[in-house]
C-alpha cells in the first residue's frame, strides 16, 4: 500500500475511536436522569452533531433545548431543538442572540430538571453574553488571537467579560442539574479551560488575566478594566461533567492503527506549544532524519500550535503546518506530512487541512510561489490550493483531497493527522 493509503486507514480507526457520535453514546450509555425536564444546550463547532446523536437516544424525554455551532455545520433541523449558527473564530451578533435564547430555555428550572450541556471546540466564541459592548469584545478577542495567544490565555480573559463563561452558565442554570459532555480540544483537557468554562468552577484569577492583558498590550476601556477586577465562581456542587475525545485519546488510536499497518510508531508527546510554522519545520526536520533508515515508522505529536498573523492571506494553523514542512521535505520520495482539523475546518476557510510531501515544493516553485513569501503574508490556503494539497471536507464526514480525487476520512472534532491528530496533533509517516 502507498502512504495515502496507509494515511487514510490510520486516520478511519483513529478517528473513530473519538468521533462525536461515539462520545456522546458512551457518555449517555449508563446515565440516569431525574423526573424532570431533559433540556438540551449544545455549543461548538461538533454542537450538531452532538446533539444528533443525543436525540436519537433520549428521544422524548428531551423537552426541548438548542444547538449553537458554526455558520455552515448545522445539516438539518433536529426537533424538539432550536437551531442556531454564528460567528467562529470570532463572535458576532448571532453568537450574542443564540446565547440569550439558552439562557432564557434554563433560567427557570427546577431542581429534578436537567441541563445536557454539550460542549465541543469553538464554543468559546460561539457561546456568549458579553458584559462590554460586543464591538469592544470582538476587538479583544481578534487582538489576542492576532498576536498569537494560545487558547487558554485566550479564554482567561474572555471569563472576565462575559455572563456565561468561567461557570457562570451553570449558576444561571441552578437549581437544576447540569451534565456536562465535553469534546475536549485543549492539552491536559482543563475543564475550565475548554469554551471558557461556562459549567466548570473557574481556577485562573482574575490577577491571571490582568497578566494576559499586559502581555499582549491589550487597551481596555474603563468598563472592560471593572470587568477584569471581578472573581468568577470556584465551586458549583450541581454539576456533573464527562470529558472524552481528547487529545490523548485520540493519539493512542493514531498509534495502534499505524502499529497495525506495520509502522514502528512513536509518540513524540501530547503536549507541543509552539507557532504552526515551527512545528511543520521539526516534523520535517525528523523527516529527514529518518528518510534514509529503510524502516516503516510513524511519528507522531499532539498539542496546541498558534499562528501569529502577519499578512492578510487565507489560511489555518494546519495548512501552515503542511506548508512549512513542504520545505523541509523537498524531494524526499517516501515522507508525506498533513495537517488538518477532525472538525472539518481550519482558520476562517472552507478547507479542513493541509496536505505536503516531496514535490509540493517543486509544484509551487513552478507557480511562481515562494514558500517564505507565502508564510509571511499567512496565504498558505491559495498555495496549497496551487499545488492540489488542500484537504476539504466532503459528504458522509469525509475529507475531500484534490489530488486524484482520493479521500481521507474527516468528521467533527478537533484534529489533525499525519501532521496533526486532533488540531492539536502532528503525524507523518516514512516507508
Amino acid at each position: 500500500m502507498t502512504l495515502r493509503e496507509d494515511a487514510q486507514i490510520i486516520m478511519d480507526k483513529a478517528l473513530a475511536a473519538s468521533l462525536p457520535d461515539a462520545a456522546v453514546e458512551k457518555a449517555l450509555k449508563n446515565k440516569k436522569f431525574g423526573s424532570g425536564r431533559i433540556v438540551v444546550v449544545s455549543i461548538g463547532k461538533a454542537a450538531w452533531q452532538m446533539a444528533k446523536t443525543t436525540v436519537a437516544l433520549l428521544g422524548d424525554r428531551i423537552s426541548g433545548g438548542i444547538v449553537i455551532t458554526k455558520y455552515q455545520h448545522a445539516k438539518g433541523a433536529l426537533p424538539p431543538l432550536e437551531i442556531y449558527e454564528a460567528g467562529h473564530p470570532v463572535l458576532d451578533a448571532n453568537s450574542v442572540a443564540a446565547t440569550a435564547r439558552a439562557i432564557d430555555m434554563v433560567k427557570d428550572l427546577g431542581k429534578d430538571d436537567t441541563v445536557l450541556f454539550l460542549i465541543s471546540g469553538g464554543g468559546s466564541a460561539l457561546f456568549e453574553k458579553p458584559l462590554i459592548p460586543l464591538s469592544e469584545l470582538q476587538k479583544i478577542n481578534s487582538d489576542l488571537l492576532s498576536s498569537g495567544a494560545d487558547i487558554v490565555s485566550m479564554n482567561t480573559v474572555r471569563k472576565r467579560f462575559s455572563a456565561v463563561k468561567g461557570g457562570k452558565f451553570a449558576q444561571i442554570c441552578a437549581p437544576a442539574n447540569v451534565y456536562a459532555i465535553v469534546l475536549s480540544d485543549i492539552i491536559g483537557d482543563p475543564l475550565d479551560m475548554i469554551a471558557s468554562g461556562p459549567a466548570y468552577p473557574d481556577t485562573s484569577t482574575r490577577e491571571d488575566a490582568q497578566r494576559v492583558i499586559e502581555r499582549y498590550k491589550v487597551i481596555l476601556s474603563p468598563e472592560a478594566e471593572a470587568c477584569l477586577a471581578v472573581e468568577t465562581p470556584k465551586r458549583l456542587d450541581h454539576v456533573e461533567t464527562v470529558v472524552t475525545g481528547s487529545v490523548t485519546e485520540l493519539a493512542k488510536a493514531g498509534k495502534r492503527a499505524a502499529e497495525a499497518l506495520g509502522y514502528r510508531t512513536h509518540i513524540l508527546t501530547s503536549s507541543l506549544d509552539c507557532e504552526a510554522r515551527e512545528a511543520g519545520s521539526f516534523l520535517a526536520a525528523m523527516g529527514r532524519e529518518y528518510a534514509g533508515c529503510g524502516k516503516k515508522m510513524a511519528f507522531l505529536a499532539g498539542g496546541e500550535t498558534v499562528v501569529h498573523l502577519r499578512g492578510r492571506g487565507k489560511g489555518g494553523r494546519n495548512q501552515e503546518i503542511a506548508l512549512s514542512a513542504a520545505r523541509g521535505i523537498a524531494g524526499l520520495s517516501n515522507v508525506a506530512v498533513f495537517s488538518f482539523g477532525s472538525d472539518g475546518t481550519d482558520g476562517p476557510t472552507d478547507a479542513a487541512g493541509g496536505y505536503a510531501d516531496g514535490s509540493t515544493a517543486a509544484r509551487l516553485l513552478e507557480a511562481g510561489l515562494s514558500i517564505p513569501d507565502v508564510l509571511e503574508r499567512n496565504d498558505a490556503y491559495h498555495a496549497l490550493e496551487k499545488s492540489d494539497g488542500l484537504l476539504v471536507q466532503a459528504q458522509q464526514g469525509q475529507c475531500q483531497r484534490s489530488v486524484r480525487a482520493s479521500y481521507w476520512l474527516m468528521t467533527t472534532l478537533k484534529s489533525t493527522l499525519f501532521a496533526v491528530f486532533l488540531q492539536k496533533g502532528c503525524f507523518f509517516l516514512l516507508k
